[in-house]
């Protein structure tokens, strides 16, 4: 029985281009993880501010907010396998060049914040066609759920091992060894897309102009309520809920009293509490009702965030912390799930970048407003009041969300009289 239990959980794992994409991205991950703690805490040395924290947060996810529209085109028009290999490369690149400006000594603010800048832009080209390329790896349509579930379970597990590692790393080497590692964690991926097998690209033979595909994307969420609706929810937390991570370095240093592996400790702890919220989202039936799942975890969210701000002593807050992490995971992860399963294939990549433009256009903002807040009336209670407004948030959208759920879902050959294929 157990048996059975686990191969339901890791079903995905039966098709040979999802475990190779997995594998290289779960050493990725961590590298990736390793140095977004990284840069998070040297700016907070060197500034002791969480605006300036924020402000950092902004530079690196406001470009893709700007670029994710276009980055969606390009994954619809394009190879998204060519896509993922040029931008995993340029991510690479941009971590080696931030280890070179950090072991070199020489370094100030802008510099660092200019390079998260230039990452913004790489994501803005990768995350529209690497979600969408999930679904060309998995066979078997009725195992895209639990792809899409583990590969936020692998996101998840480095999110685990990724802080805690950097924070150690940080205490006895430095950041500038957190940027090399990261770097050098890029070549599993690489690897692993060199290594893959699929049929060969091909290209659209109606060639549109870029605008005429955005206001193509824009027409089909207005008839897709369901799925636009998830869309501005997923803003709505993005905007005023998830940038409590802006907090995080000053609850490590401040509340507690600790050092840099004190806030790996934190983060590596909430990372626990999201993968053990994947692993429980991809194990749920098929047909499980998600939106259920995506309502209730924004209440465990809320109700963590609210405890967490409450505690001073370090070792109480851990649990709490582990709460945070299992509702902070699963709104993202089964919001893709529904999004995945319920669009036009044709308008997956420019659905994907609607996504993204809501996570990094509205994240970026609501580091800076979370950060400024926390600066005039302090951390613990600008995070209680994120915590009571994610409560508000999960009960605003419960009507909305049934109300615009469809009545099947939209399949790849669903015909839409006003966007061709």
């Amino acid at each position: 029985m157990k048996n059975e239990r686990a191969g339901h959980t890791f079903r995905a794992f039966r098709d040979r281009n999802y475990t190779l994409f997995f594998a290289g991205q779960s050493v990725s991950q961590i590298g990736t993880w390793m140095q977004r703690t990284a840069i998070i805490w040297v700016i907070y040395s060197l500034t002791h501010s969480a605006a300036m924290i924020g402000l950092a947060m902004f530079a690196q996810q406001f470009p893709s907010f700007l670029l994710s529209l276009v980055g969606g085109v390009v994954a619809d028009r394009y190879s998204r396998y060519r896509i993922l290999l040029i931008t995993q490369t340029a991510s690479m690149l941009q971590a080696i060049s931030l280890s070179i400006l950090v072991l070199s000594g020489h370094y100030v603010i802008w510099e660092i914040l200019s390079l998260g800048a230039v990452l913004g832009i790489i994501n803005a080209f990768d995350v529209p066609a690497r979600q969408p390329m999930v679904h060309e790896m998995v066979n078997n349509k009725e195992d895209l759920a639990n792809a899409i579930s583990l590969n936020s379970a692998m996101v998840n597990l480095a999110r685990l091992v990724g802080p805690a590692l950097s924070g150690i790393v940080l205490q006895q080497f430095g950041a500038g060894v957190c940027f090399i590692v990261n770097a050098v964690s890029f070549l599993a991926v690489i690897t692993s897309l060199l290594l893959m097998h699929f049929a060969p690209f091909v290209p659209s033979a109606v060639k549109k102009k870029v605008t005429v595909e955005l206001a193509e994307g824009l027409r089909y969420l207005k008839q897709t309520r369901g799925i636009a609706t998830l869309i501005i929810l997923l803003a709505c937390l993005s905007l005023l809920i998830l940038p409590y991570d802006t907090l995080m370095p000053v609850f490590a240093k401040v509340i507690f009293e600790g050092n840099a592996a004190t806030y790996g400790y934190v983060t590596g702890t909430i990372g626990l509490g999201a993968l053990a919220g994947t692993f429980f989202l991809a194990s749920a039936k098929r047909g499980a009702d998600l939106r259920k799942f995506l309502l209730s975890s924004i209440v465990v969210l809320g109700a963590g965030l609210i405890l967490f701000s409450r505690v001073t002593y370090f070792p109480l807050a851990l649990p709490f912390a582990i709460i945070i992490g299992l509702g902070s995971i699963m709104p993202m992860s089964a919001s893709i799930t529904i999004i995945q399963t319920e669009g036009a294939a044709h308008m997956r990549g420019r659905v994907m970048s609607y996504v993204a433009m809501a996570y990094f256009g509205m994240m970026p903002l609501g580091s800076l407003l979370i950060g400024a807040i926390s600066q005039k009336i302090g951390a613990p209670l600008t995070m209680l009041c994120q915590g009571i407004l994610a409560v508000l948030i999960a009960v605003l959208f419960a009507r909305l969300l049934y109300k615009a759920q469809p009545e099947q879902p939209i399949t790849e050959t669903t015909h839409y009289s006003s966007i061709k294929n």
